[in-house]
Protein backbone atom coordinates (compact mmCIF):
# COMPACT_ATOMS: atom_id res chain seq x y z
CA UNK A 1 0.00 0.00 0.00
CA UNK A 2 1.53 2.73 -1.25
CA UNK A 3 2.11 5.72 1.30
CA UNK A 4 0.84 9.57 0.43
CA UNK A 5 2.87 12.70 1.66
CA UNK A 6 1.34 15.69 0.61
CA UNK A 7 3.48 19.25 1.27
CA UNK A 8 1.82 22.59 -0.17
CA UNK A 9 -1.06 23.18 -2.20
CA UNK A 10 -2.07 20.44 -4.44
CA UNK A 11 -5.47 19.85 -6.92
CA UNK A 12 -8.34 17.67 -5.86
CA UNK A 13 -7.08 15.21 -8.50
CA UNK A 14 -3.71 14.27 -9.69
CA UNK A 15 -3.54 15.00 -13.62
CA UNK A 16 -5.66 17.87 -13.90
CA UNK A 17 -5.66 21.46 -14.64
CA UNK A 18 -3.68 22.99 -11.65
CA UNK A 19 -3.62 26.75 -11.96
CA UNK A 20 -1.37 29.41 -10.19
CA UNK A 21 -3.32 32.67 -8.77
CA UNK A 22 -2.56 34.79 -11.72
CA UNK A 23 -4.10 31.69 -14.02
CA UNK A 24 -0.95 30.18 -15.45
CA UNK A 25 -0.24 26.56 -15.19
CA UNK A 26 2.02 24.64 -12.95
CA UNK A 27 3.97 22.80 -14.48
CA UNK A 28 3.58 18.84 -13.30
CA UNK A 29 6.40 16.07 -12.86
CA UNK A 30 6.28 12.30 -12.07
CA UNK A 31 9.65 11.80 -10.81
CA UNK A 32 10.57 8.03 -10.32
CA UNK A 33 13.73 5.85 -10.37
CA UNK A 34 12.57 2.96 -12.39
CA UNK A 35 10.19 4.88 -14.72
CA UNK A 36 6.54 4.03 -14.39
CA UNK A 37 7.37 1.17 -12.54
CA UNK A 38 7.70 1.70 -8.52
CA UNK A 39 7.37 4.49 -5.88
CA UNK A 40 7.06 7.90 -7.82
CA UNK A 41 6.62 11.42 -6.69
CA UNK A 42 3.81 13.55 -8.35
CA UNK A 43 5.62 17.63 -8.43
CA UNK A 44 4.12 20.78 -9.71
CA UNK A 45 6.44 23.43 -10.53
CA UNK A 46 6.26 27.02 -11.03
CA UNK A 47 8.71 26.70 -13.98
CA UNK A 48 9.31 23.95 -15.93
CA UNK A 49 11.84 21.50 -14.91
CA UNK A 50 13.32 20.07 -18.04
CA UNK A 51 14.41 24.13 -18.59
CA UNK A 52 17.93 23.48 -19.06
CA UNK A 53 19.91 26.85 -18.98
CA UNK A 54 23.32 26.01 -20.52
CA UNK A 55 25.33 22.70 -20.27
CA UNK A 56 28.73 24.23 -19.38
CA UNK A 57 30.94 21.29 -18.92
CA UNK A 58 30.54 17.58 -17.56
CA UNK A 59 33.15 16.09 -15.10
CA UNK A 60 34.00 12.40 -15.23
CA UNK A 61 33.43 10.89 -11.34
CA UNK A 62 33.95 7.31 -12.18
CA UNK A 63 36.75 5.80 -10.31
CA UNK A 64 39.95 5.04 -11.52
CA UNK A 65 41.23 1.40 -10.16
CA UNK A 66 44.33 1.54 -9.14
CA UNK A 67 44.76 -2.40 -8.09
CA UNK A 68 42.12 -4.65 -10.26
CA UNK A 69 41.53 -7.88 -8.96
CA UNK A 70 43.51 -7.29 -5.70
CA UNK A 71 42.91 -10.13 -3.00
CA UNK A 72 45.72 -9.18 -0.52
CA UNK A 73 44.95 -7.34 2.60
CA UNK A 74 44.77 -3.06 2.60
CA UNK A 75 44.18 -0.82 5.40
CA UNK A 76 41.79 1.98 4.30
CA UNK A 77 42.98 5.09 6.35
CA UNK A 78 40.35 7.44 4.78
CA UNK A 79 40.16 10.33 7.29
CA UNK A 80 43.61 10.46 5.09
CA UNK A 81 42.17 12.15 2.17
CA UNK A 82 43.28 15.12 0.95
CA UNK A 83 40.67 17.75 0.83
CA UNK A 84 39.53 19.19 -2.12
CA UNK A 85 37.52 22.35 -2.97
CA UNK A 86 34.99 20.92 -5.41
CA UNK A 87 32.12 18.12 -3.89
CA UNK A 88 32.75 15.96 -7.40
CA UNK A 89 36.77 16.08 -7.29
CA UNK A 90 36.89 15.46 -3.27
CA UNK A 91 35.46 11.93 -4.10
CA UNK A 92 38.15 9.32 -3.63
CA UNK A 93 36.95 5.78 -4.02
CA UNK A 94 37.98 3.12 -2.02
CA UNK A 95 36.16 -0.27 -2.87
CA UNK A 96 34.56 -0.55 -6.02
CA UNK A 97 32.75 -3.35 -8.11
CA UNK A 98 30.00 -3.31 -10.71
CA UNK A 99 27.13 -2.62 -8.06
CA UNK A 100 28.56 0.03 -5.85
CA UNK A 101 31.29 2.61 -4.92
CA UNK A 102 32.59 3.46 -1.78
CA UNK A 103 34.79 5.93 -0.69
CA UNK A 104 35.06 9.08 0.98
CA UNK A 105 35.38 12.41 -0.04
CA UNK A 106 36.43 15.84 1.92
CA UNK A 107 35.00 18.87 0.18
CA UNK A 108 35.92 22.53 1.60
CA UNK A 109 33.58 24.71 -0.08
CA UNK A 110 29.46 24.29 -1.15
CA UNK A 111 28.39 22.95 -4.16
CA UNK A 112 26.53 26.72 -5.00
CA UNK A 113 28.13 27.20 -8.44
CA UNK A 114 26.16 24.50 -10.42
CA UNK A 115 23.52 21.66 -9.89
CA UNK A 116 24.69 17.88 -9.79
CA UNK A 117 22.20 14.86 -11.43
CA UNK A 118 23.59 11.22 -10.80
CA UNK A 119 21.71 9.44 -13.89
CA UNK A 120 23.27 5.90 -13.20
CA UNK A 121 23.20 5.40 -9.50
CA UNK A 122 21.24 6.45 -6.10
CA UNK A 123 23.79 7.82 -3.50
CA UNK A 124 24.29 7.29 0.11
CA UNK A 125 26.01 10.01 2.08
CA UNK A 126 26.94 9.32 5.83
CA UNK A 127 28.41 12.53 7.54
CA UNK A 128 31.47 12.13 9.68
CA UNK A 129 32.17 15.82 9.99
CA UNK A 130 30.44 18.79 8.99
CA UNK A 131 26.89 20.02 8.65
CA UNK A 132 24.79 22.07 6.29
CA UNK A 133 21.87 21.64 3.92
CA UNK A 134 20.82 19.37 1.30
CA UNK A 135 19.48 21.20 -1.81
CA UNK A 136 17.00 19.10 -3.58
CA UNK A 137 13.81 19.63 -5.78
CA UNK A 138 11.88 17.93 -2.65
CA UNK A 139 12.91 20.67 -0.36
CA UNK A 140 15.85 21.64 1.73
CA UNK A 141 17.56 19.06 4.45
CA UNK A 142 19.38 19.99 7.15
CA UNK A 143 22.18 17.34 8.09
CA UNK A 144 25.10 17.00 10.60
CA UNK A 145 27.09 14.35 11.85
CA UNK A 146 25.97 10.91 12.11
CA UNK A 147 23.11 11.64 9.20
CA UNK A 148 22.74 9.44 6.19
CA UNK A 149 21.56 11.22 3.12
CA UNK A 150 19.93 9.26 0.61
CA UNK A 151 19.46 10.74 -2.71
CA UNK A 152 17.54 9.08 -5.18
CA UNK A 153 18.92 8.64 -8.69
CA UNK A 154 17.94 11.83 -10.93
CA UNK A 155 17.48 13.96 -7.71
CA UNK A 156 19.25 17.41 -8.98
CA UNK A 157 20.52 18.69 -5.86
CA UNK A 158 23.58 21.45 -4.35
CA UNK A 159 24.96 20.83 -0.67
CA UNK A 160 25.75 23.89 1.40
CA UNK A 161 28.27 23.42 4.64
CA UNK A 162 28.60 25.15 6.88
CA UNK A 163 32.43 24.98 7.29
CA UNK A 164 35.21 24.15 5.03
CA UNK A 165 35.93 20.99 7.65
CA UNK A 166 34.08 18.10 6.13
CA UNK A 167 34.14 14.25 5.85
CA UNK A 168 31.63 12.23 4.02
CA UNK A 169 31.45 8.33 3.40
Amino acid sequence: MPIYHKQGALPPKRHTQFRKPNGELYSEQLFGTIGFDGMSSLLYHHNRPTMVKEIVKSTDVSPKIALEKNIRSLKLVSFNAPAKDDFLVAREPLLVNSDIIIGVAAPRKSLREYFYKNTDADEMLFIHKGSGTLRTIFGQIPFEYGDYLIIPRGTIYQIDFDSEDNRIL
